[in-house]
C-alpha cells in the first residue's frame, strides 16, 4: 500500500466540509501549552538515492567484528539458514494474526504448532501465539495472576532482569499494584525462599536468573501456592534442553523472551515473548491464540478462538490490552525449534554450559578477576573485575574486539559484569578474551 501527500486543493476541500478555514481552526481546541509553538528540528528533505547512502553510512559505523560474549538477554546464537528461507516464503511472511481461516489455514497451522511447542517448552497445556517481548510478557502474567487471585500484591526477585521490573512496575502503576523486590543471596546469587505473608497475588522469579544463577523453581512454588499465590517464572528458554521445565516444578505462568529461539541480534531487535498458563487462566491469556477444529465436512482446520477474552470485546473487564502478536517471529521460532528438536536442544544446552564453564575457568584464573557469585550457571555467569570503573572495561573490552556486559546495575552482584558464551564460542575465542580482560584489568587498576 502506498500514501501520497494532500494537495492544498485536497486540504482546502477537506476543511470545507467540516467548516474551518485552516488547519490551525481545525486543532484550536487543544490547549495552548500542548501546542508546539516552533517547527520542528527536522533537515532539508532528501531523495531517495540521498536517504540511502545516509543510512549506507549510519550502518557502516557499526562495528560487527566484534566476537560476542554479551548476555543480559540477548544471546549471539547460530540463527540456520532454514529460518530465513522458511519466514521469506509468501505464505508465511507476516507480522499478523489473519482474522480469515478460510484463507489462512498455513500461517494460523504454523501458530497452532508456534504453541504446541511452546507448551512443550514450558511445561503448562495453554500458550497464546506471541506477545511483544519478554518484558511485556511478565507484565502480562503478573496481570493475570492479580485478576485471578483478586489481589494486588507482588513480589518480584531483584534477580529478575532490570527491564522486566521496569515494565512491570510500569504496568502495575495505574492499578495501584504494590511491587516488592526479594533481594538475592549475596553468595550464591539465588532468590532466597521464605514466608511470604498474606494477600500475595504473585511470586517472579527468572530461570535462570539474571545473574545467569539457577533457581530453585520447585521450593519458590510451594512457597508462592502456600501464601494462596501463583508463581511466575520468566525462562531463558534454551536452558530448558537442560532444566526442568517450570510447569512440571509448579509455576502457574511461565513466560520468556523469544530473542534466543532463531531471532538473531539484529542491532535491538524484533523479536517476541512467549506466554503460557494452566488451562483455568486460558481466557484471561492476552493476545490472540489459535485452536484447532473442524469444518462441515469434518476437516481438520484452524481458527482463532476464545476471542471473548480481549480487550476489544470485553471492555473495562478486560485484563490486557494487547490484542496481536509477533507472527512472523513466531513462526521464526517454530522453525529454529522444529529444527532442532528436543535432541537439538539438549545438545545445545550442553553445549552452551561446556563453553561457559571453560570460560568461568579461565577468566576467574586471572588475578584481580573472580565471579560474583557461586550459584549453578548455564551459559551466562558474572564477573567481578578489580577495576575502577566497570562500564571503562566493557569499552575497552569492546575496543579490544569483544563485547562483554552489560553491567549488573543494583544488589549485591552491582558492578558485576555479565558474560554470556553460546555454542558459537569457540576456545581460542575465550583465550582471546581472556588475554583481553587480563590486560584490561592490569592497565586500569
Amino acid at each position: 500500500m502506498e500514501f501520497a501527500p494532500h494537495t492544498d486543493a485536497d486540504l482546502e476541500r477537506m476543511l470545507a466540509v467540516v467548516g474551518e478555514r485552516d488547519l490551525d481552526g481545525l486543532f484550536a481546541h487543544i490547549p495552548h501549552d500542548l501546542v508546539l509553538d516552533q517547527p520542528l528540528s527536522l533537515p532539508a528533505g532528501l531523495s531517495e538515492d540521498e536517504v540511502l547512502r545516509r543510512l549506507a553510512g549510519m550502518a557502516a559505523a557499526n562495528r560487527t567484528e566484534a566476537v560476542c560474549f554479551a548476555g543480559g538477554g540477548a544471546y549471539d546464537h547460530y540463527v540456520p539458514a532454514v529460518v530465513g528461507a522458511l519466514v521469506t516464503r509468501g505464505e508465511l511472511l507476516t507480522a499478523y494474526t489473519p482474522y480469515q481461516p478460510e484463507v489462512s489455514q498455513g500461517i494460523l497451522q504454523a501458530l497452532f504448532e508456534y504453541q504446541t511447542v511452546i507448551c512443550e517448552l514450558t511445561g503448562l497445556p495453554v500458550s497464546n501465539a506471541s506477545l511483544y517481548d519478554g518484558g511485556s510478557a511478565v507484565a502480562e502474567a503478573v496481570s493475570m495472576a492479580c485478576a485471578a487471585t483478586k489481589r494486588d500484591r507482588v513480589l518480584a526477585a531483584m534477580a529478575l532482569d532490570r527491564p522486566s521490573r521496569t515494565i512491570l512496575r510500569t504496568y502495575a502503576q495505574p492499578f495501584g499494584r504494590a511491587i516488592e523486590e526479594i533481594p538475592y543471596d549475596p553468595v550464591t546469587g539465588q532468590t532466597p525462599v521464605a514466608a511470604l505473608g498474606d494477600g500475595l497475588a504473585a511470586v517472579v522469579i527468572q530461570q535462570p536468573n539474571a545473574l545467569g544463577v539457577v533457581e530453585d523453581v520447585r521450593a519458590h512454588a510451594e512457597a508462592a501456592h502456600a501464601a494462596g499465590a501463583q508463581l511466575v517464572v520468566k525462562l531463558e528458554p534454551t536452558s530448558a534442553g537442560l532444566l526442568a521445565t517450570p510447569g512440571s516444578q509448579g509455576a502457574d505462568l511461565v513466560v520468556g523472551e523469544g530473542q534466543p529461539l532463531g531471532q538473531g541480534l539484529g542491532f535491538g531487535g524484533p523479536t517476541l515473548g512467549f506466554l503460557a498458563c494452566r488451562r483455568e487462566q486460558v481466557r484471561r491469556l492476552p493476545g490472540r491464540v489459535v485452536g484447532q477444529t473442524v469444518d462441515v465436512e469434518g476437516r481438520r482446520g484452524y481458527v482463532m478462538t476464545l476471542r471473548a477474552r480481549e480487550q476489544d470485546i470485553r471492555r473495562e473487564r478486560a485484563t490486557s490490552n494487547i490484542c496481536t502478536n509477533q507472527t512472523l517471529n513466531a513462526v521464526a521460532a517454530l522453525v529454529y525449534l522444529t529444527w532442532l528438536g528436543p535432541q537439538g536442544l539438549a545438545e545445545l544446552a550442553r553445549a552452551c554450559l561446556a563453553r561457559a564453564r571453560h570460560a568461568a575457568a579461565a577468566l576467574a584464573a586471572i588475578e584481580g578477576v573472580e565471579l560474583a557469585v557461586t550459584g549453578p550457571f548455564v551459559k551466562e555467569f558474572a564477573l567481578r573485575l578489580d577495576v575502577p570503573d566497570p562500564h571503562a572495561a566493557v569499552a575497552a573490552l569492546h575496543h579490544a574486539g569483544y563485547l562483554v556486559g552489560p553491567v549488573v546495575e543494583d544488589g549485591p552482584a552491582a558492578g558485576a559484569v555479565l558474560i554470556a558464551t553460546t555454542e558459537r564460542r569457540t576456545r581460542a575465542e575465550v583465550e582471546g578474551l581472556a588475554d583481553a580482560v587480563e590486560r584490561v584489568v592490569k592497565e586500569t587498576r
